[in-house]
């Protein structure tokens, strides 16, 4: 009788989880109807960060990182200024020399002459303008391996910094800035949770976060608060943030390489990620629509 009945509660424990189990498998169906579509490779992963639970498209894939490894970059500049190796309000002299190419308004400002700014600025640049020049100083002041311990100690075994902004000869010897979905995601949870550095670190950094302008914001809803870092590379498009749903915020990771296109697959696949939630918020755990 004993085991009748332990088979029995096995039997409503799996019935009540699976009606939302078979929602996510049809949000997979989705992104991969998309991913079939798509010209290209994807990846995506998204952490529930009310529940914890994760949902994965093949999120154990290593994907070039592009600038989304500012991210990684950020929290180890904010535990070195925790560690007093600096101060935000330091300041740094930067000249010609120190200017690289791609994105960011600091390459140009340095053509007329030497340009003074503080370590804060510095970050600021590297996060909201995606700043090339901002954030090489950055990884020379935190430091390459420094950035790839803390990011060993957090337990990302894949997300690793190994080269500069701009640096042509070091990707063509495939030395490539790279993580996966699943690990990009579980990083911004733990800024989110303010586990990355502290507390008040997490909510600068997420207000860093929200100033820069990626394609997750077009997949949302007017109004939802977006805090991500995109990045772009000829063949790549990948973006990384947490969306804040109202009632079911949420981390996500988006990467694609191997683009035959210039269209970016950020926007859509956000779309179809939040409208999972969404759906989630507005139910019970058996699917009853309440609001």
């Amino acid at each position: 009788m004993r085991a009748v009945l332990l088979l029995f509660a096995v039997h409503l424990a799996w019935g009540q989880s699976a009606v939302s189990q078979l929602l996510e498998e049809k949000t997979l169906l989705r992104v991969r109807a998309f991913d079939e579509s798509f010209d290209g490779v994807l990846g995506v992963a998204a952490v529930d960060l009310g529940a914890g639970h994760v949902v994965s498209y093949h999120g154990d894939a290593v994907f070039p990182q592009a600038s989304s490894i500012k991210i990684a970059i950020m929290v180890q500049m904010f535990r070195a200024e925790r560690a007093g190796q600096f101060h935000f309000s330091d300041k740094v002299r930067l000249t010609e020399k120190d200017a690289a190419g791609g994105s960011g308004d600091l390459q140009n400002e340095l053509k007329k002459g030497p340009v003074t700014v503080t370590v804060a600025g510095l970050v600021r640049a590297m996060i909201e303008k995606s700043d090339n020049t901002a954030t090489n100083a950055c990884i020379r002041m935190a430091g390459m391996e420094p950035v790839n311990r803390t990011l060993h100690e957090l337990g990302f075994s894949f997300t690793r910094l190994r080269r500069m902004m701009m640096d042509s000869a070091a990707a063509g010897r495939d030395e490539e800035n790279v993580s996966t979905p699943l690990e990009m995601a579980r990083l911004v949870e733990l800024i989110h949770r303010g586990k990355a550095v502290d507390e008040q670190a997490s909510r600068e950094m997420l207000g860093l976060l929200k100033l820069a302008r990626g394609g997750m914001r077009e997949g949302v809803p007017k109004g939802v608060e977006v805090a991500a870092k995109p990045g772009d590379l000829p063949g790549v498009f990948c973006e990384t943030g947490i969306v804040f749903h109202p009632a079911r915020p949420f981390a996500l990771s988006v990467m694609s390489t191997f683009l035959g296109t210039d269209r970016n697959p950020v926007p859509a696949v956000t779309k179809i990620v939040y409208e999972h939630f969404d759906r989630l918020a507005r139910s019970n755990s058996y699917g009853n629509r309440l609001r």
